[in-house]
């Protein structure tokens, strides 16, 4: 009897103990906060901070060296408004957009459904088409470079043709366009496979029985199972598309492309910012393309929103 006594006197004793150590523990280790503390420092230095310094500095007339910088309210802004360089940069992007986005989706999408459905040297195949993804942008740049050059390339050999790809205003953007597709492409054939792999194999075997046939079964279970990943890629490369600059800039050898037909938005801020020297005018522009990128995020959001509670 006094075994069981002492223990259970002891017994509640040790809870006691645990459970007050648990209450003066439990909020630091139920919150995470010193976990999360590392990258909240880090986005705050490198993020946050770089967004109110560029606000700041876009309200001035600073210049690379820092010296002379006097607070002059919203005049680079007005400045930039009436900027047709700003404005043909601008309508570069988003020229460069309307032709990657669509194609990019569409032949990822191709791309996906022949890995899938592919039995033999499937993993070839499926290395193919991400290899390029994983080379360096200038790596891929100068390739492309070489393959358009109207005297040894191989494009124009292979075609029997004598385009000056990068040389023409007609052709500048188009040579880039095809660059950015097969470098770029393999991401989202990356995604749309993974989505074509997350069917159920059930809703084809029962639409098969139905009588169903292959073009069947992809419109009214393939696209529309696919709905959300589409979205995904189109968001991702509207977004990587408006801020194109690698490929463009080497392949022009680091000039704005014939006639400027090849300048886009974020190559023009770098000029005004390290080659004039305007780095509080390269910094409205910066804020400008900031709020551009944020409204097309935005919307995007909108619609995806608005969609799915039309679906209920």
């Amino acid at each position: 009897m006094t075994t069981t006594g002492a223990e259970t006197v002891v017994r509640p004793a040790r809870v006691r103990t645990a459970a007050g150590a648990g209450v003066r523990r439990g909020p630091g280790f139920q919150h995470g906060g010193w976990f999360v503390a590392p990258f909240l420092v880090l986005f705050a230095l490198f993020v946050i901070w770089p967004l109110v310094r560029g606000l700041h500095l876009s309200l001035t007339d600073a210049n690379i060296s820092g010296e002379g910088t006097s607070f002059v309210g919203l005049d680079n802004y007005r400045e930039a408004l009436d900027d047709p360089l700003m404005w043909d940069a601008l309508g570069h992007s988003a020229s460069f957009t309307l032709l990657v986005v669509p194609c990019i989706t569409v032949l990822a999408f191709l791309l996906a459904m022949l890995a899938h459905h592919i039995e033999r040297g499937k993993w070839l195949w499926r290395l193919c088409f991400f290899t390029p993804f994983l080379l360096p942008s200038t790596v891929a740049a100068n390739l492309w470079q070489w393959l358009f050059n109207p005297g040894t390339g191989m494009v124009n050999h292979v075609l029997g043709i004598e385009t000056p790809w990068l040389t023409d205003k007609s052709y500048a953007m188009l040579a880039i366009v095809i660059t950015t597709l097969w470098w770029t492409v393999g991401f989202s054939f990356l995604l749309y496979l993974a989505a074509l792999q997350g069917i159920p194999r059930h809703l084809y075997e029962a639409a098969e029985l139905d009588g169903a046939n292959a073009w069947h079964r992809m419109v009214r279970i393939t696209l529309p199972m696919l709905r959300h990943i589409t979205g995904l890629v189109v968001a991702l490369q509207v977004l990587a598309s408006l801020q194109v600059f690698d490929q463009a800039v080497v392949m022009q050898d680091f000039g704005p492309g014939p006639e400027e037909s090849t300048r886009t938005f974020v190559q023009y801020t770098l000029e005004q910012g390290f080659t004039s020297y305007r780095v509080g005018y390269a910094s409205a522009i910066s804020v400008i393309f900031f709020v551009i990128i944020a409204a097309v995020a935005l919307a995007r959001m909108w619609l995806l929103r608005n969609r799915e509670e039309g679906g209920r």
